[in-house]
């Protein structure tokens, strides 16, 4: 048939088609009994109701995957995308090395009775079309479809379609084809499609496909000639993990297969719907009978395949809620708990996780706010630290180095670094072994950053207070040697005992004021870093600063939560052993809780109070709130 010609007799894609009033033709007419009229629906109009089945197909990239897996269907073990340029239009080719096409004139005249349904009936295992719509999809893609194929019997066709236009045409192509397979060009590509990269398809594909792609073993490449770059499209691969031993869900209509795994709580994580290797639904929780826990939960992705749902014809991304879809519902009821109890245990891991990571945080911000304040306010919580040096690891009130205290929710409590402001504790055979294994990568490095401490004290007038300069390289390891260090006074009065070394003996004027002490350090070669520290020159010391009861000196404590909701309460210090109780019931730490930098310094604020409550238990109301501003400064410039 020669190209444009509109094709006639029984093949005609448009065959059948009604003039507008005409309700019946020969041979179908109504009939009618005593009990009224009865018969057979039938298109009005053949050619209108092409036009909606090519229009129902709405994503571009669905068409595509659509094209493609005819390939796959066609046994290709080699499909090739381009995507192009030529003459100022956009275009797009899929090109394989499978089964041909021989008879181009059913294809155009089956529409929704795809040659695959019987196939399939045959026997035919590993194929996914049935409805015999996939290539109308073009009207999604382009303006044209031309086919080009060399069938069973040798010879070259190629068949040509154009969107709204209900003719099609076949001819023999006179020189050789090259090789077998099919090659599907689309052009032009319409304007809202142009923006389709090679990375959008190959993303699409790779999760659209991913069974298939793995089961078949074909290769698809993408060839995006505008971007100049070629991909290949690899199966998804899922990041969390695996989950084993779930229970088997079996369904008497066919085959379940569940392939799911659990990470960290995300947004884009998601079960996809497939069908036979290939996707029908991104999530499975657009589903309402499945937007609930554990599904919508977001700890789970992977992909759940049941062979026998019914799809929706017209869009091919969305199933039919028939019988089918309700014996695979409760199917999938076996294993909901089993994923529920899987989640909580990740849930209760995370937890633990969340909780050591905000005192390691915390205790770091506190370290370091502490190193920069006067000791005889804070050193207290040094104590163990030196008493585990001497006497070797401390022992909280129950058993083992890293007490737990159940809590009324379940929550723990964990006391790792209790007593560990000064160094971690460690053994001499731990401190031996360490020794053997320092390498060049344990010295410090280039000097970085510097402080002193502490960096703001109060002094009473004629008395001394000795200061260190602490050096750190990029790795925040402290550099003891190799430095040049120089101190002055920058501002106010007062002597120092030397003008070098890491430490100094500063002996306040006999007149209150404010002194700034300034350090200045450098390497051979390297740049000169300063730091300061603020001196408060005072007649009168505050009461309770100057504690001298080092028996009462603890180490940093640990922190649990108490579910306590409705109780005012946020936090507690519990002296025996050494924690802070937090309160996980109170408004404020629900809202924190939401984000975990929010929660984070929230805690951070909760273990200045009770530090600042239990070093100045004598200390009135303004006193309190003054140090624990103060505590809280330090802390914050170190809380990351």
């Amino acid at each position: 048939m020669s190209e444009g010609k509109k094709p006639t007799g029984e093949h005609s894609a448009d065959a059948g088609a009604k003039t507008p009033g005409n309700t019946a033709t020969k041979g179908t007419a109504a009939k009618r009994d005593a009990s009224g009229t009865f018969g057979k629906l039938r298109i009005g109009d053949n050619w209108n109701a092409i036009t909606i089945i090519a229009l129902s197909q709405s994503n571009p990239l669905k068409a595509i995957a659509e094209f493609v897996e005819n390939s796959i269907d066609a046994k290709a073990r080699n499909v090739t995308i381009i995507r192009g340029k030529d003459k100022g239009d956009y275009y797009l080719k899929v090109i394989d090395d499978g089964e041909g096409i021989t008879d181009f004139t059913y294809v155009a005249t089956h529409i929704g009775d795809s040659i695959k349904r019987r196939l399939k009936k045959e026997g035919a295992l590993g194929i996914q079309g049935e409805f015999g719509i996939g290539l109308l999809s073009f009207w999604t893609v382009g303006d044209e479809l031309v086919i080009t194929s060399s069938g069973s019997d040798g010879k070259a066709r190629r068949m040509k379609l154009v969107k709204g236009n209900p003719s099609y045409a076949v001819r023999e192509i006179p020189e050789l084809f090259g090789k077998p397979g099919t090659e599907l060009a689309i052009r032009p590509i319409l304007a809202g499609v142009r923006q389709l990269s090679g990375e959008k398809i190959q993303n699409y594909l790779a999760s659209e496909l991913r069974d298939r792609i793995g089961k078949t073993g074909v290769t698809i490449r993408i060839v995006d000639r505008p971007a100049k770059k070629e991909l290949v499209v690899e199966p998804r691969q899922f990041h969390g993990r695996l989950i084993h031993n779930l229970p088997e869900a079996a369904n008497p209509l066919g085959e379940i297969y569940a392939e799911l795994y659990i990470s960290e709580p995300k947004d884009e994580n998601h079960i996809g719907l497939y069908r036979l290797g290939t996707r029908v639904m991104p999530d499975l929780t657009r589903i309402e009978r499945f937007d609930r826990f554990p599904w919508n939960s977001r700890y789970l992705e992977g992909i759940i395949d049941a062979s026998f749902l019914q799809l929706t014809p017209g869009t091919r991304e969305g199933i039919v809620y028939d019988n089918a879809f309700e014996s695979f519902a409760v199917s999938l009821e076996t294993i909901e708990e089993t994923l529920a109890e899987t989640i909580r245990e990740q849930e209760k891991a995370a937890e633990e996780e969340a909780s050591k990571d905000i005192l390691h945080r915390v205790t770091r911000a506190l370290r370091e706010a502490i190193l920069l304040l006067p000791e005889e306010n804070y050193g207290w919580l040094s104590a163990n630290a030196v008493k585990k040096a001497e006497n070797g690891p401390a022992r909280s009130p129950g058993t083992g180095n890293s007490p737990a205290l159940e809590t009324g929710d379940g929550a723990f409590a964990d006391t790792p670094l209790q007593g560990s402001i000064l160094s971690e504790p460690t053994t001499g055979s731990q401190e031996e072994r360490q020794e053997a294994q320092k390498n060049f990568f344990d010295y410090p490095g280039p000097l970085r950053t510097v402080i002193v401490s502490p960096a703001s004290c109060i002094v009473g007038v004629g008395k001394k207070r000795r200061f260190r300069l602490v050096a750190r390289d990029k790795s925040r390891r402290q550099i003891d040697t190799g430095l040049d260090v120089r101190w002055r006074i920058d501002e106010g009065s007062g002597s120092l005992d030397t003008t070098s070394g890491s430490f100094v003996e500063f002996t306040a004027p006999e007149e209150p004021g404010i002194t700034i002490l300034e350090a200045n350090a450098s390497q051979t070669d390297g740049p000169i870093l300063g730091a300061q520290a603020i001196v408060t020159v005072t007649a009168e010391l505050l009461g309770g600063e100057n504690r001298g009861d080092q028996e009462n000196r603890r180490g940093l404590p640990g922190y649990t939560y108490l579910h306590s909701s409705g109780e005012l309460w946020r936090s507690r210090f519990d002296e025996i052993h050494n924690l802070i109780i937090i309160n996980s019931g109170h408004a404020d730490f629900i809202f924190a809780a939401r984000l975990p930098n929010r929660k984070l310094r929230y805690i951070a604020r909760l273990y200045a109070k009770e530090l600042v409550l239990a070093n100045f238990p004598e200390a009135n109301r303004e006193a309190l709130l003054e140090r624990m501003i103060e505590l809280n400064l330090y802390m914050e410039e170190n809380l990351k």
